[in-house]
């Protein structure tokens, strides 16, 4: 049994990996895409072999053919436009971060209590890699002791106001876009929630966006999480996991390659070691995973009380901007 997909939008992240990814997986099928440019539905739909087009978004999720929306768009539609599919019956995976703040992450989660039959989940992929279920391993048989704390670095440079990520009254700047993984990680890690956080933010001058943003979650009893993200720094992204014992360095923590190897290193009570990942989708591994509990009807990998826990923290994290000091969560 495969679930059929329909994508909303053509934005590139959907065209140039997840949907190649849920094409390569053993029981999803891409049946349909829609953009409010019929054209642009079009020509994804000729290049990526997709059966059937939409010129409207609304067209598509009332497709009885989908089984699954697909939900790429800009951060202030993911809320709305989730649950204008719930609506419609559809199944959600919905890109990060799950909505514009707390309050829309708790409606959503409020009104998928009217359709317990139907998932959603927000697309976290990294945690469906190899690589992190080899770190949880890792530290759950103690290879680098109690672990205390968690560096995490993830940076780009994308200076064009045009561009969706730089436009701030739709969401934009570097913490919603890639802190919100800065945020997710530790708490991933931790398999806890931070209980105050501090945020250091420097925003565009013109934008308004935040373009540097450096933060730290206290999770008590002396454990804590430190990161910076930015729009406009040099490409670059690391995580070091230090405990009592050892760390672990994740080389490629977010976006690692579809093709190729990914490497992650243990610095632990047996010895420094290497393990290797090839080849390996993660997005293949996410799709997968959510249309098997969808076929099985079974809880989802992440729960969307985890997407608004999320949120709450990237919440607390302006909070503490604007006040000067520490903010609880």
């Amino acid at each position: 049994m495969k679930t059929r997909w329909g994508i909303l939008s053509t934005a590139k992240i959907g065209l140039e990996k997840v949907i190649p990814a849920i094409q390569n997986t053993n029981n999803c099928k891409v049946v349909a895409i829609a953009s409010r440019q019929l054209e642009k539905a079009y020509d994804a739909a000729e290049k990526l072999n997709i059966e059937r087009t939409h010129g409207s978004y609304e067209s598509l999720l009332n497709d009885n053919e989908v089984d699954i929306i697909y939900n790429p768009l800009p951060n202030h539609l993911h809320v709305p436009f989730t649950i204008k599919a719930l609506e419609a019956g559809k199944h959600v995976l919905c890109e990060k971060p799950i909505g514009l703040n707390t309050a829309e992450a708790v409606a959503l989660l409020e009104e998928t209590s009217k359709y317990p039959h139907l998932k959603v989940m927000e697309a976290f992929m990294y945690r469906f890699h190899p690589q992190w279920i080899k770190v949880k391993e890792a530290i759950a048989e103690g290879e680098i002791g109690a672990v205390k704390t968690i560096q995490m670095f993830f940076s780009y440079f994308n200076a064009d106001p045009q561009n969706i990520r730089n436009q701030f009254d739709i969401g934009g700047g570097a913490l919603m876009d890639i802190g919100c993984y800065c945020v997710s990680i530790p708490r991933f890690v931790f398999d806890a929630e931070p209980k105050r956080v501090m945020a250091l933010i420097d925003r565009d001058p013109e934008m308004k966006t935040d373009r540097l943003t450096s933060g730290m979650l206290d999770f008590g009893n002396g454990i804590s999480s430190a990161f910076t993200c930015s729009t406009q720094l040099n490409p670059f992204q690391r995580v070091q996991i230090l405990g009592e014992k050892g760390r672990i360095e994740v080389g490629i923590p977010v976006n690692a390659s579809a093709v190729g190897t990914t490497n992650i290193n243990v610095f632990g009570v047996s010895g420094e070691k290497s393990y290797s990942f090839n080849n390996i989708d993660q997005y293949t591994q996410q799709a997968e995973a959510f249309s098997k509990a969808v076929i099985d009807n079974t809880d989802v990998p992440t729960p969307l009380t985890d997407a608004v826990n999320n949120m709450m923290v990237i919440d607390a994290l302006l909070e503490s901007e604007a006040q000067g000091k520490w903010a609880s969560v």
